[in-house]
């Protein structure tokens, strides 16, 4: 086998226990948390966050308690201690990602550059 890269992402462990409760509803355990940049929207890119049950050979990968969040490897550079969390409050419900090497982003915060 040979050697799996990592990655800087980190997962809380709200998120994690979210992401294993999606998993148990959905009765999967062949799915992981992928993490993704792609070019788009006003800030130039956007942040792509979905299970997916295919591993690319060039994909890092991180295990969080039995989450495996994988990253494909054009992504990395740029979610290096980035951290996922999940917030549920009358406000906002859902995954959040907090990017240390966003250095703008728009006000929805779907995007950053």
């Amino acid at each position: 086998m040979s050697d799996v890269m990592t990655h800087g992402v980190k997962l809380t462990d709200v998120a994690a226990n979210k992401v294993r409760t999606l998993l148990e509803a959905e009765g999967r355990d062949d799915l992981r948390l992928r993490v993704a940049v792609q070019p788009g929207g006003c800030s130039g890119l956007i942040y792509q966050l979905f299970f997916d049950e295919m591993l690319e050979e060039s994909d890092a990968i991180a295990d969080f308690d039995g989450v495996e969040v994988v990253v494909d490897a054009m992504s990395v550079p740029y979610l290096d201690g980035a951290e996922i969390d999940f917030e549920d409050t009358i406000q906002k419900q859902g995954f959040t990602i907090d990017n240390p090497n966003a250095s703008g982003s728009c006000a929805c915060g779907d995007s950053f550059s």
